[in-house]
């Protein structure tokens, strides 16, 4: 058995059937586009989705409305942009060592019936070079010191931080903007010690476009100018007739002093001496050498002055080598062996004090129980009346 026949459509829903497929083929074709973020110099891809796309054209356009591609076809003369992909889902460029002055929208646009367009906004970013780190002015002893760390270019403004041993100092930061990019300026101010020369202090610089954890690293080593100081040492200790002695002056200071002058009291040096700098040589010694040999030395920032007393004994003197004891262990000693032998004498006394008075109330009951103890007892006289003693 056959199915019944369908009955034809009627005229009058021919016309809206297909206004309801046109419209339905209309609102499904359309463009879609992505924002899109580079570092400045790197590559960026700028992407326009394509929905239902049926041959259309396809143009994009940079952010001064220039042409760069029409369905494909390159517009612009500019080689840094090159077409990646152009199929009927998306339309693909990159762009190769990006400039600030890219950053912008870019517009895909589709020409149907009706014209499509989508914007993909270029961020550039800018991260931080290392900063620069200075000090404004010599650093002294006793003074305060002012660092300076610059970074002269970074988009959006970087974060900057002082450290000193792990431990954040609080700076002054700063910022100018200069078109795209900001300059930023964070200043330290520390007082110094002499103790403070060659420390290491930190300047660094956090910015959104470095990889999480990566940070931008200066550090800079205090350099603490201070007055100098001299002590002489000596090639040996007992000098003797026909000896040659060496003495060295070892400074310190900063800057350095480079000049170094010996003297001997109210005299000359000998004639044999001779000096070099921070080393006196003085061979062939003899009684006519001793005195009080010195050395000075001095910088921008003081003097210093050290001083040796030179004894030339004869060939057969006995000197006595002594050596220091520091006097504090000397009287703990003392102090000790003071203690202990008063501790004896104290016990000694206390122990034969005992004894003695144990032996004369045994000697006293002794001579009571035979009717003597009031002659015996102390030695009491007769007549006396009998006393008792406790020890």
């Amino acid at each position: 058995m056959q199915p019944p026949p369908r009955p034809p459509l009627r005229p009058a829903l021919l016309p809206g059937l297909l206004l309801l497929w046109a419209a339905g083929q209309g609102r499904a074709q359309e463009v879609q586009a992505e924002n899109v973020t580079v570092l400045e110099g790197g590559t960026a891809e700028i992407t326009c989705h394509l929905h239902q796309y049926d041959g259309s054209i396809v143009v994009i356009q940079n952010p001064a409305r220039q042409t760069l591609f029409f369905n494909g076809t390159r517009a612009l003369k500019d080689e840094r942009f090159q077409l990646a992909e152009f199929s009927r889902r998306r339309l693909r460029l990159r762009l190769a060592s990006a400039r600030l002055e890219d950053e912008g929208g870019y517009f895909c646009q589709l020409y149907a019936d009706d014209t499509h367009h989508q914007i993909a906004t270029l961020t550039v970013l800018v991260p931080p070079e290392p900063p620069l780190v200075e000090a404004v002015e010599a650093a002294v002893e006793g003074g305060e010191v002012e660092l300076s760390c610059l970074v002269p270019r970074a988009r959006p403004p970087a974060t900057l931080r002082w450290y000193r041993d792990r431990r954040e100092l609080q700076g002054s930061s700063s910022r100018e903007q200069r078109g795209k990019v900001f300059l930023q300026r964070n200043v330290l101010r520390l007082r110094v010690e002499r103790r403070d020369h060659g420390a290491i202090v930190t300047c660094e610089a956090t910015h959104p476009a470095l990889a999480r954890g990566q940070r931008r690293q200066t550090q800079y080593a205090l350099d603490v100018q201070y007055a100098p100081s001299a002590r002489i040492q000596a090639s040996q200790g007992v000098l003797r007739e026909g000896d040659t002695l060496v003495l060295t002056c070892a400074v310190s200071g900063n800057p350095r002093p480079t000049d170094i002058a010996w003297s001997r009291g109210n005299e000359s040096l000998p004639a044999r001496a001779r000096a070099e700098g921070a080393v006196l040589t003085l061979p062939a010694l003899g009684p006519q050498d001793n005195g009080t040999y010195s050395c000075q030395a001095a910088n921008a920032h003081g003097r210093a002055a050290a001083h040796y007393l030179l004894v030339v004994y004869e060939p057969g003197a006995v000197v006595a080598a002594q050596r220091a004891v520091p006097y504090a262990i000397v009287g703990g000693i003392l102090a000790l062996l003071v203690f202990l032998l008063g501790g004896l004498l104290g016990t000694a006394l206390w122990c034969s004090i005992r004894q003695k008075g144990s032996y004369l109330t045994h000697e006293a009951s002794a001579l009571e129980e035979h009717g003597e103890a009031r002659e015996a007892f102390l030695g009491a006289e007769p007549g006396r009346r009998k006393e008792e003693f406790f020890i």
